[in-house]
């Protein structure tokens, strides 16, 4: 299993930060080749599912996941998202979580545990890199993002 975080701070109030990084199919617009569906009815809450569908024509893959914990920031307290991942070939979790940061800014924190069938055991310390590398980059767009 390959585990890595990632925090950023972003002069954005909390709700706003939260409204950025929870638009799930936006997450497809700045993940490459990533194309990503909301399954169940909006508004997101605890239950509700997303695929990711990554990769080029017959070697592409499906990244289902379930919103388990869903909990927005209300004015000064932060907010959490924990998405589980349960699909034939990704399992593991993501957190997004968004606290007040310094100089009334947003201060985001992003952490995953990624388990990829058929991959090493000694490829985890590169899936880790690699996730903290595009995942820190998809991050710094969806923040920017209006």
């Amino acid at each position: 299993m390959a585990t890595f975080q990632l925090q950023r701070t972003a002069p954005l109030p909390l709700d706003e930060a939260w409204r950025r990084l929870t638009a799930w199919p936006r997450h497809g617009e700045v993940v490459p080749l990533t194309r990503i569906t909301v399954t169940t009815p909006p508004p997101t809450r605890a239950g509700t599912r997303i695929v990711a569908r990554t990769g080029l024509g017959p070697l592409s893959f499906d990244d289902p996941m379930e919103v388990t914990v869903w909990q927005p920031p209300a004015g000064d307290s932060p907010g959490l998202c924990r998405l589980e991942k349960r699909g034939r070939v990704v399992r593991g979790w993501a957190e997004i979580e968004v606290r007040p940061g310094p100089g009334g800014r947003a201060r985001v924190v992003w952490r995953e545990e990624i388990r990829v069938r058929f991959l090493p055991a000694r490829a985890e310390a590169l899936l880790a890199r690699a996730g903290r590398k595009v995942f820190g980059r998809a991050v710094n767009r969806l923040l920017r993002w209006a």
